[in-house]
């Protein structure tokens, strides 16, 4: 009888796991493997062949975080390394577990020229936040992304080429620093609830119009809660 993918035949390394967890998720997801290994830009049989032939014997680093992203789950589930200590300050403290969240940056830029349409583009990078710090916001990791910010129609406030951090968590429309996606075109706007179901759409460079469209033509896809930038 056939099990886990046949990874116990002869000769093939035995289940780890690492490899057990990701045949689960995938499993539960409805994902092949070789669907999960274009989403990591391999070829058909990477994981595959990571499953049945540990090889590669761990998934590299980038890999196992875009999975980790897609399922929802802590790196550790794949095979993520124990978390890095560092020692605090003072003499004769004890050393604590570093708490950190590596976001992904992806490689969409939004403001008042054409955008990409969606945040499920593959990250091309990631930024790392205090972990403590998202949870004293309310903010989910696995909600957020950083993208860059293109133009100047968000000046003062946002400058062409700062980061934001995206949160894309369901909430209620309320006033504020927004991502979203107008006549297929990305865009962070601030937006404020307007009158019979309509939204103003406000650059906070005086040069840009506002505008105010229907509550239903405008897709908001997350609040903007941070940014950064060069000085």
């Amino acid at each position: 009888m056939n099990s886990r993918f046949e990874t116990q035949q002869s000769g093939e390394t035995p289940m780890d796991p690492a490899r057990a967890r990701l045949i689960a998720l995938a499993a539960e997801r409805g994902v092949s493997l070789s669907a999960l290994s274009g989403l990591l830009g391999r070829n058909a049989a990477y994981l595959q062949q990571f499953v049945r032939k540990g090889s590669p014997r761990k998934l590299e680093e980038n890999d196992r975080r875009t999975l980790a992203e897609f399922f929802g789950v802590d790196e550790a589930e794949l095979g993520a390394p124990p978390r890095e200590t560092v020692l605090t300050v003072g003499a004769g403290q004890p050393a604590r577990t570093a708490d950190w969240a590596d976001i992904p940056r992806l490689p969409l830029g939004a403001s008042a020229g054409p955008g990409t349409l969606a945040l499920d583009a593959a990250p091309v990078d990631r930024l790392r936040f205090s972990g403590r710090w998202l949870r004293q916001q309310g903010l989910e990791p696995a909600m957020l992304s950083v993208i860059e910010v293109e133009g100047d129609s968000m000046e003062p406030t946002l400058r062409d080429g700062d980061e934001i951090l995206v949160d894309r968590s369901p909430r209620p429309l309320r006033s504020g620093l927004h991502v979203i996606r107008l006549d297929d075109v990305l865009l962070v706007k601030r937006l404020e609830p307007g009158s019979a179901g309509t939204v103003q759409i406000i650059s906070d460079n005086p040069a840009y119009p506002r505008m105010e469209r229907p509550r239903t033509e405008v897709a908001v896809l997350g609040r903007v809660v941070w940014k950064g930038g060069r000085i």
